[in-house]
């Protein structure tokens, strides 16, 4: 049911690092033809930090750790977005399917990857308990021994509530030299961290020691390198343009995702782009310091 790639299998059997990538990124976060691309500066990004890049999805009835460029290629809009419950119904029925940060969190568990590189994490949607909507990676990330490096959460969400929710489940939140969780597209203005890190090396001692202590997963908050500060008010139109239009649940954050590209002009899709890879390399360097 799950296929290793020899590369990804021999890093683990030596102990080197190895980086976890989704594929919702590929399949959903980018116009169409865009998203491999990123996905393959990711794999580039892992690399350049010291680390195996592990991309995974499901295909043909196999979850796949560590896609093939031709693979990846075939993760395109039609592939089912595979949170934690939709592994197992996607590997039986052949759907072919692009795991979240969550569903991706699941295959890290099942195969003993304990990195993980994505833009945003998951978290609490805005009004809640109205719609009463918790992304299902919060609860995956605080049960699995893994580090993920993102840019906060998703800037669609309820950002403060998310903290409060991660401290509640134990995650710690750490800061790549901020002391605030960053906000995806700005830097600042965001809840504070539970501790600042100022190396790569730190951020994997501290991951060490937390999972010595018997802890799951972490969060490094990594800022944008370029911070855009007004994006706030497109997100709040967005959202309600999906509300009017009925969207809901797993096709949120596409549809938003679309609207701030088109109505900033591209500037959000840029912003996206550079934080992900950004993130990737982070990553890299962290799992290469474990």
């Amino acid at each position: 049911m799950i296929r290793i790639s020899d590369e990804v299998q021999q890093a683990l059997h030596e102990g080197r690092g190895v980086v976890a990538l989704e594929t919702t990124l590929v399949a959903h976060g980018f116009p169409p033809g865009e998203g491999v691309a990123v996905g393959l500066g990711s794999e580039a990004a892992v690399r350049d930090g010291g680390s195996v890049p592990a991309t995974i999805g499901v295909l043909d009835g196999t979850v796949i750790v560590g896609l093939t460029v031709p693979e990846l290629e075939r993760f395109n809009a039609a592939a089912r977005k595979l949170g934690p419950r939709d592994l197992a119904a996607a590997v039986v029925q052949g759907a072919p399917g692009a795991t979240t940060v969550g569903g991706t969190l699941s295959v890290c568990k099942a195969v003993g990857i304990r990195f993980m590189a994505t833009g945003g994490l998951g978290g609490v949607h805005r009004g809640w308990p109205t719609p009463p909507d918790v992304s299902a990676d919060l609860g995956v990330l605080a049960q699995t021994r893994a580090l993920v490096v993102s840019s906060g959460v998703k800037s669609l969400l309820d950002v403060p509530a998310t903290a409060e929710l991660l401290e509640t489940l134990g995650v710690p939140v750490l800061g790549w030299r901020t002391d605030e969780l960053p906000l995806f597209y700005a830097a600042r203005g965001g809840p504070p961290v539970s501790a600042r890190i100022e190396s790569a090396e730190e951020a994997a001692q501290i991951a060490a020691a937390h999972w010595e202590l018997q802890g799951g997963g972490l969060v490094v908050g990594r800022p944008p390198d370029e911070s855009l500060d007004d994006v706030e008010p497109l997100i709040e139109l967005a959202l309600a343009a999906a509300a009017a239009e009925n969207v809901h649940g797993q096709g949120v954050t596409p549809f938003v995702l679309d609207y701030l590209h088109r109505e900033s002009g591209g500037r959000t899709l840029a912003a996206n782009r550079d934080l992900i890879i950004g993130n990737a390399r982070l990553a890299g360097a962290i799992a290469a310091s474990s």
